[in-house]
């Protein structure tokens, strides 16, 4: 009866190593399809297949859930199918999965830059821009030296007093002309003061970070022309300060088209297999 009960009692152990000693070639054997998974995904991606990519992406995941490479490359196959601004529930959803998609790498590593930008992206795309600064910001306390992200952020705070400016202006039956506004009533220029002078100054602040990191950088000394046709808004009857807005915007549109010129030279220079005059005859 004992010896029984003792062949009893040890045959769920038994069981159980010999299901032990399987796991090693199992957990294997998935691996490897999680990762041919992904080399499938990844030639889908390159060839603007998505949904083809998400479903590679999906099973790569579902394979070897501790792949983090697979994560990252799913949510940015949903990334890549978010058409900016578009804010159907089809879009929304596609979005949201990115986000979360981004969010699970995040998790894993506060540190990984690009899922935080990932984030980002998505944000600004569906018209969140608090949440895409947010996300920005954790991106410079990663990198203090990430041009691209106080860049971002001086044109989220672009966009938004744009946005602001086109609104105001409209209750008074005007457009903007991009230098002040001069015809702009007291009461519309008082609310875009209220409006728009802590995105104007927060905006001229990171662009100029984004040049001291880059001194190159002609696109954020672009957007310096622009934010200071912004401020120019604020001025609201000194003459004196709207023009020198303007002509400070005037400069710094000056100084990104020959920044602009200078990079493009550089990098045609730069261009393997140019034509090279030959001038010995």
């Amino acid at each position: 009866m004992t010896s029984r009960m003792n062949r009893i009692a040890r045959f769920p152990v038994l069981a159980a190593a010999a299901s032990l000693s399987l796991l090693p070639l199992m957990t294997g054997c998935q691996k490897l399809e999680a990762r041919d998974q992904l080399n499938k995904g990844v030639q889908a991606y390159k060839s603007a297949k998505y949904e083809d990519a998400i479903n590679h992406f999906q099973k790569a995941v579902q394979l070897d859930p501790s792949y983090p490479s697979a994560e990252l490359y799913l949510a940015t196959a949903y990334a890549q199918s978010v058409v900016p601004d578009l804010q159907t529930p089809e879009n929304l959803n596609h979005a949201q999965m990115a986000i979360d998609g981004f969010k699970k790498v995040y998790d894993k590593d506060p540190k990984d830059v690009g899922s935080i930008k990932g984030i980002a992206a998505l944000y600004l795309n569906i018209g969140k821009y608090d949440e895409a600064k947010a996300w920005q910001l954790k991106a410079i306390a990663v990198d203090p030296q990430d041009a691209e992200a106080y860049y971002t952020v001086g044109y989220i705070d672009w966009r938004q007093a744009y946005r602001n400016a086109v609104e105001q202006l409209a209750t008074q039956g005007l457009t903007d002309d991009g230098n002040g506004n001069a015809k702009m009533n007291k009461q519309v220029c008082a609310k875009l003061q209220q409006l728009n002078t802590p995105l104007v100054t927060e905006g001229l602040q990171y662009m100029q970070k984004a040049i001291d990191v880059r001194p190159n950088y002609d696109d954020a000394m672009s957007y310096m022309n622009l934010l200071n046709r912004r401020k120019a808004d604020l001025d609201c009857g000194n003459e004196a300060a709207r023009k020198a807005d303007v002509q400070a915007a005037v400069d710094w549109n000056s100084k990104a088209m020959g920044t602009r010129k200078a990079n493009e030279e550089k990098k045609a220079a730069a261009t393997p297999g140019g034509v090279t005059m030959d001038n010995s005859k």
